[in-house]
């Protein structure tokens, strides 16, 4: 099983939720893109939540040194990011692929992360509640079933909201597979916690 974790946004909890999915299953993790802090990025930090002996850990096909939109961070290396130079790592075991940013987040001048998704990919969702994050998650949803790529589910992070949590699932008819709260920290220990709770969603997917 392939699966893209994307977001309705920047700093939404993506990596903290690939952290989760990946400990769940005990899968490898790749991250195509990385823009910026490249001492501390967010392959390190998945490595560094996870705690089990069969998950690898896959290099970036770039890795850029500013913190930016992709096409502007490859733009300032003096690099273009090309698709086509994206080659999925080879692997038996199940693979979480994280994105960068929201699904149109430009890679280069036609690109978006959306043209990173494959046709056997399954994407999650991550949708954090904030004012506009109902239209942005359903903008996102839309985005994705244009192109015909299935959206496996949702995870919701945050504070608990019942309205935005029905109102998203009921228009869209996605399963949830959880939500992450707002916890003081996160830690291997915590990511195990919400492994073990997502783990019977996240098989059925």
């Amino acid at each position: 099983m392939k699966l893209f974790i994307t977001g309705i946004g920047t700093d939404v909890g993506k990596t903290v939720a690939s952290a989760i999915v990946t400990q769940a299953l005990e899968a490898d993790y790749w991250k195509p893109i990385q823009a910026g802090d490249l001492e501390h990025n967010d392959t390190y930090k998945v490595k560094s939540l996870v705690q089990n002996p069969k998950s690898q850990f896959h290099a970036n096909a770039y890795a850029l040194n500013t913190p930016a939109s992709p096409h502007l961070a490859a733009s300032i290396d003096g690099i273009i990011i090309d698709v086509k130079h994206v080659q999925e790592p080879k692997t038996k075991n199940h693979l979480v692929i994280e994105g960068a940013g929201g699904v149109l987040v430009p890679l280069n001048d036609t690109d978006c992360v959306i043209d990173l998704m494959q046709k056997d990919y399954k994407v999650i969702v991550v949708s954090r509640h904030y004012l506009g994050s109902i239209n942005h998650t359903l903008l996102t949803i839309e985005a994705l079933q244009n192109r015909n790529i299935k959206v496996a589910g949702i995870i919701f992070s945050g504070d608990e909201n019942n309205s935005t949590e029905e109102i998203i699932l009921n228009k869209t008819g996605i399963e949830c597979i959880g939500r992450i709260d707002n916890e003081p920290y996160f830690d291997a220990n915590v990511i195990a916690y919400y492994a073990d709770k997502f783990r019977e969603n996240l098989l059925k997917l």
